[in-house]
C-alpha cells in the first residue's frame, strides 16, 4: 500500500474521531505508566540498596563472614597469616539505636574497623577527621565518624557527643569526622572500641579480604577449615541477596500492574471495531477500486501500531513522574518494607524503556487484531448494500476447552526460580479459554429458553441465537474484567480473613512491650533477665510472657531466619499450627517452624534441622505454624532450651497480661520507670497492633481496588463500542424494521435483549472464570511466591452485587448504543436501495 494513502487514510480517521481513539491511546497510556513506574521504582530502589550495601561492605575479593554474634577473632590471624591473602581487614558490624538531638531514638548501622587496613578493601569507610591536627583519630576508641545520612538523621555536628544504646545503657562517643560512604545511616568507629563496649569482646563479625593474583578460591576455604556457622562469601552474593529477598514482592506488583496493560488491549479491541464497524462502505469502496483484503486488515494493524507506539510514549512519561512522586512519598519502601531508610532517586534506562514501548505497541497490535480480521474478511458487494456481515457459524468449542485444561494442568506445576511462572501462565490461559467459550455457553443458555410469543421478544431472542459468534466480540472485555475482578476480590477477602485470624492468635496478651522496633537491632537494645522479674511483679500486671528475637543466616544467598525463643506450653493452643504437630520429647530440643521453613529447608514435621547455634545444634521439627510476617522463615524454640543451648537470657518482646481494673497508661509508665531511659520501651495495646496491622494490609491493596475500577470501566466501554459497532453495521435491518412499523423505543429493546442475552452469559463465565482465577491466586501464586498459605473465602454477597452492578449497567449501555440508531429516519437508513 501507498504510505502517503496510508498516512493520508490514518490521518483521516484521527481527525474525525479523536476523542474515540484518545480513549484507547489513554488506556494503553495508562497501563505502559503503571508498569513502567512500578519497574523504574523496583529498579531503582534495588540499586540504591545494593549501593549502600557495597558501602558498607567495601569492595573485597572475598569475605569471611559469621552470625550476627560473630565467631571467635583467633580466626583473623589463621586468614591473615595464608600465603594466598594478601590483606585481612577485621570488622565487626552491627546495628544499634542513637540518641537524636530531639531525643528520639534513631537506628543507626555500627562499623567498627581497624584504620590502618581498611583503605585498600573500603575506601570510602576510612574516617576523615574534621581536625586535620588528629590524623590518627581513627584509632581513638572514643570518637566515631558519621555519614552524611547519619548526621542528617541525629542531628549531630562535629564536636557533639553521640550516645549508642548497649543494652539498658548509652554508650557515649565523640563525632570527630564524617565518611564518604553513601546509603543508610552510619557510624565507624575502631574495632576495638565496637567490641570491648558493644559485647563482641574477642569475636568479629566479618574479616575482608585482598587476594594474591590468581588464587583459587575453593582451594583457600578448604584450607582454612572455617568453623560452623562461618562462610566465605563471593563479591556481590549480599546484593543478591538483598535482590532475593524482594524478588518475589517486586515480580508479583509488576504482574499485577501488567493487568491494567491486559484490560487495555480490550479497549483498543472495541474501539477499532467500533471504527472498523463504522468504515464498512468505505473499506468496501477501497476493495472494489482495487484494494486488496490483506491490505485492508494491514491499514487497521497500522492504525492500532500507530495508537499503540503514541499511546505507550505517553505512557513512558507519565510513568516517569509517578514513579519520581511515589519514591518521594514511599522513599523507595515499595509497600513492601524490603528497602527501608533509603531514599533513591530514579534511574532511568533506555532498555527497560524501549521494552515497555514495544508492550504497549503489542497489546494494542493484539488488541486489533480480530476487528483486522474482519476488515479482511469484509464481503465489499454485501457491505455496499448495508446488509452486514454474512451469518457466521459460531467457534467451535474446543480451543477454549484445551485452553481451560492447560490452565488447570499449568496450575499444579512447581515454581520456576522460585517464582510461580507457570501459575501467570495458567490464570492467562484460563482467561482466553474462558473467553473463547462464551458461544457455547450463549448457545447453552438460550437453548433452554421457551419460545417467547411477544414478537420483540422473540426478535431479540432469534438475533442473540442467530449471531452468537458475535458474542465473544460483544462481552470479552465483560468477562475478562468480571473475571479478574472476582478473582482480586476473593483474594483480598481471603488473605484478609486469613491475616485477621492469625492476629487473633498470635496477640492473645492485653499489652505488649518491645526493645527494638526492627530485627537488626535485638542484639543490642534488649531486656535483662532482672527487669523481666521486676515487670512481673509490677502493679496492674497479672501475668508477662518474654520473647527473645534473633536472625540466623541458615544458607548462603537467602536472606536470615528469625528465631523466636519464648515459653511454649500449649502449642496447639498457643500458634496457628498447620495441621497435627508432635509432642515434645524428653532430652530433645524441639522446635515449630514457620510454613517457609518447609519450602526452603524441607523442615517437615518429624524431621531434623540443623542450626547454627553454640556451634551447630540439631533440633527436631515438631509442628508447622503459618505466620504472616516473616516471608523467608521463622522457628520458634522454648525458651528454657534455647537458654540451655546458648546462655543467652536478653529478651526483647514482652506480652503481658494486666489485672482487672489496671489502667494500660499506669502499667507503662511503672514498666518504662524500670529502665535508664523511658525511650528504651516501645508499647503497644493489642487492639491497636490489630488495627494497625490491618490498615496496613488495607493500604498494600488498595491498588486491586484501581485496578477492578479501572477494569470494569474498560468493560462496559467494550460492550458499548462492541454493540454500537453492530448497530452501525445492521443500520439498514433497523430501518428496514422501522419501515415495518417498530418504534424507537422498540428497536432499543430489541438490541437491549440481545445484549442482555450475551451479558448473561458474560457474567456466568466471569464468575466461573473469576473464581478459578482466584482459586490460582490463593493456593498457587501465594505459597510459590511467599511461603504461607491461607483459606480460600468466598464474599458472596459482595460477588453477587458485583455481578448484578456489571449486568444492569451492561443492559444500560447496550440501550444507550441502540439510541443513534433507533433515532435514524427510516427512509435515509434505505435510501441506498431505491
Amino acid at each position: 500500500m501507498n504510505r502517503h494513502l496510508l498516512a493520508s487514510l490514518l490521518w483521516r480517521e484521527w481527525r474525525h474521531h479523536p476523542w474515540r481513539h484518545g480513549v484507547a491511546l489513554l488506556a494503553v497510556a495508562l497501563g505502559v505508566a503503571l508498569a513502567y513506574s512500578v519497574h523504574l521504582i523496583n529498579t531503582s530502589a534495588l540499586s540504591e540498596f545494593s549501593a549502600a550495601v557495597r558501602a558498607a561492605n567495601g569492595e573485597p575479593d572475598l569475605t569471611i563472614r559469621g552470625q550476627r554474634e560473630g565467631f571467635d577473632d583467633a580466626l583473623f590471624d589463621r586468614v591473615a597469616t595464608d600465603a594466598a591473602v594478601e590483606l585481612a581487614s577485621p570488622v565487626v558490624e552491627f546495628e544499634t539505636y542513637a540518641t537524636a538531638a530531639d531525643g528520639r531514638r534513631v537506628a543507626l548501622r555500627i562499623v567498627g574497623l581497624d584504620v590502618l587496613r581498611i583503605a585498600p578493601v573500603a575506601a570510602t569507610l576510612l574516617p576523615r577527621p574534621a581536625d586535620d591536627s588528629r590524623p590518627m583519630a581513627g584509632l581513638d576508641p572514643s570518637l566515631v565518624f558519621l555519614n552524611s545520612a547519619a548526621r542528617q538523621q541525629t542531628g549531630a555536628a562535629d564536636g557533639a557527643v553521640l550516645a549508642l544504646q548497649s543494652g539498658t545503657a548509652w554508650q557515649r562517643f565523640e563525632v570527630a569526622g564524617s565518611v564518604a560512604a553513601g546509603g543508610l545511616a552510619m557510624a565507624v568507629m575502631d574495632v576495638a572500641a565496637a567490641q570491648t563496649r558493644f559485647g563482641y569482646d574477642g569475636r568479629l563479625t566479618r574479616i575482608d579480604l585482598r587476594l594474591a593474583p590468581g588464587t583459587d578460591r575453593a582451594a583457600l576455604v578448604a584450607r582454612l577449615a572455617l568453623p560452623a556457622g562461618v562462610e566465605a562469601v563471593a563479591p556481590g552474593e549480599a546484593e543478591q541477596r538483598i535482590s532475593n529477598l524482594s524478588r518475589a514482592y517486586r515480580v508479583n506488583l509488576t504482574v499485577l500492574a501488567l493487568v491494567a496493560l491486559f484490560v487495555g488491549a480490550f479497549l483498543v479491541f472495541s474501539v477499532v471495531s467500533l471504527s472498523v464497524a463504522q468504515r464498512t462502505p468505505s473499506f468496501a469502496l477501497l476493495g472494489v477500486l482495487g484494494l486488496t483484503a490483506g491490505e485492508r486488515r494491514g491499514l487497521v494493524l497500522a492504525e492500532c501500531a500507530v495508537l499503540g507506539a503514541a499511546g505507550s510514549a505517553a505512557g513512558l512519561v507519565m510513568g516517569a513522574g509517578m514513579a519520581v512522586l511515589a519514591l518521594r512519598w514511599m522513599s523507595g519502601d515499595l509497600g513492601g518494607g524490603y528497602f527501608p531508610g533509603i531514599a533513591p532517586t530514579v534511574r532511568f534506562g533506555i532498555g527497560g524503556a524501549l521494552a515497555f514501548l514495544a508492550l504497549g505497541t503489542v497489546s494494542a497490535l493484539i488488541g486489533g487484531w480480530w476487528p483486522a480480521k474482519q476488515a479482511e474478511r469484509l464481503a465489499p458487494a454485501m457491505a455496499l448494500k448495508g446488509l452486514g456481515a454474512p451469518h457466521q457459524p459460531a467457534p467451535p468449542a474446543l480451543p477454549g476447552l484445551l485452553l481451560l485444561a492447560a490452565g488447570v494442568a499449568l496450575a499444579f506445576a512447581p515454581p520456576i526460580a522460585g517464582l510461580p511462572l507457570a501459575a501467570y501462565v495458567a490464570v492467562a490461559a484460563l482467561l482466553f479459554g474462558g473467553v473463547a467459550l462464551v458461544p457455547a455457553v450463549v448457545h447453552a443458555l438460550l437453548g433452554g429458553i421457551a419460545t417467547p410469543r411477544s414478537a420483540l421478544a422473540l426478535l431479540a431472542l432469534q438475533r442473540a441465537r442467530f449471531q452468537r459468534a458475535t458474542a465473544t466480540a460483544a462481552v470479552s472485555g465483560v468477562v475478562a474484567s468480571l473475571a479478574l475482578s472476582v478473582a482480586l476480590t476473593v483474594m483480598v477477602a481471603s488473605f484478609r480473613d486469613g491475616v485477621s485470624q492469625w492476629l487473633d492468635s498470635m496477640l492473645p496478651a492485653d499489652l505488649y512491650a518491645r526493645s527494638a522496633a526492627t530485627g537488626g537491632t535485638t542484639d543490642q537494645a534488649w531486656l535483662p533477665p532482672d527487669f523481666l522479674a521486676a515487670a512481673a511483679s509490677a502493679p496492674g500486671v497479672a501475668r508477662v510472657s518474654a520473647t527473645r528475637h534473633r536472625a540466623l543466616q541458615m544458607a548462603e544467598g537467602r536472606p536470615a531466619v528469625t528465631l523466636m525463643a519464648r515459653p511454649v506450653a500449649d502449642a496447639a493452643g498457643e500458634l496457628p499450627l498447620v495441621g497435627p504437630a508432635l509432642p515434645p520429647r524428653p532430652g530433645e530440643t524441639g522446635v515449630w517452624v514457620s510454613e517457609a521453613m518447609v519450602d526452603l529447608y524441607g523442615a517437615r514435621v518429624g524431621g531434623t534441622l540443623e542450626l547454627p547455634l553454640a556451634g551447630g545444634t540439631t533440633v527436631h521439627v515438631l509442628g508447622v505454624w503459618r505466620d504472616y510476617s516473616r516471608q523467608f522463615g521463622s522457628l520458634v524454640m522454648d525458651a528454657a532450651d534455647y537458654r540451655r543451648l546458648t546462655g543467652d537470657e536478653r529478651v526483647n518482646d514482652l506480652a503481658l497480661w494486666l489485672a482487672p481494673g489496671a489502667e494500660i497508661a499506669a502499667v507503662q509508665t511503672r514498666l518504662r520507670a524500670l529502665l535508664p531511659d523511658p525511650a528504651m520501651l516501645e508499647f503497644a495495646a493489642t487492639g491497636e497492633l490489630r488495627v494497625m496491622s490491618l490498615r496496613i494490609f488495607d493500604r498494600s491493596f488498595a491498588v486491586t481496588y484501581y485496578l477492578q475500577a479501572v477494569a470494569i470501566g474498560i468493560g462496559l466501554v467494550g460492550i458499548a463500542a462492541s454493540l454500537s459497532a453492530q448497530v452501525l453495521a445492521r443500520r439498514k435491518e433497523f430501518g428496514l424494521l422501522a419501515h415495518l412499523g417498530l418504534t424507537r423505543g422498540q428497536v432499543i429493546a430489541i438490541v437491549a435483549g440481545e445484549g442482555a442475552a450475551w451479558l448473561a452469559a458474560g457474567v456466568v463465565v466471569g464468575l466461573a472464570l473469576g473464581l478459578a482465577v482466584s482459586a490460582v491466586l490463593v493456593f498457587v501464586v501465594n505459597p510459590q511466591s511467599f511461603h504461607w498459605t491461607m483459606e480460600l473465602v468466598v464474599p458472596t454477597a459482595r460477588l453477587a452485587a458485583l455481578a448484578a452492578a456489571v449486568f444492569a449497567a451492561g443492559i444500560a449501555t447496550a440501550a444507550f448504543s441502540a439510541r443513534s440508531a433507533a433515532g435514524r429516519s427510516a427512509v435515509m437508513s434505505v435510501k441506498e436501495d431505491w
